[in-house]
């Protein structure tokens, strides 16, 4: 597993309930700043095994990214039940809800 990978993981692993995060910032924290369609890929593959909160990740705009109805109806869902306000057309308010982790925080 690369760096990188480890970082994407060990970050979305640290999402707290009730906050998110975009895939260009975790990329950007990670160590690769243009790297967001990487993370995507890394949440894909090893969400599972490593039991990410893949739902706390949107994309730049604060949208839900997820096309495929049931998932995207989950994740409003899941957001929902951690206090995380989601609008009809499944945005989120990035300056009320984004996580900032602290620079070298675990």
């Amino acid at each position: 597993m690369t760096p990188f990978t480890m970082n994407v993981i060990h970050i979305i692993q640290n999402i707290p309930e009730g906050r998110v995060m975009t895939y260009g910032q975790i990329a950007e924290l990670a160590g690769s700043r243009r790297a967001a369609r990487q993370v995507v890929r890394i949440l894909h593959s090893l969400g599972k095994k490593h039991r990410l909160p893949w739902h706390r990740v949107i994309n730049a705009k604060g949208e839900i990214a997820l096309v495929e109805e049931e998932s995207r109806m989950l994740q409003i869902l899941y957001l929902k039940g951690e206090g995380v306000e989601v609008d009809a057309e499944g945005r989120i308010d990035l300056e009320a809800y984004r996580y900032h982790p602290e620079p070298g925080a675990d």
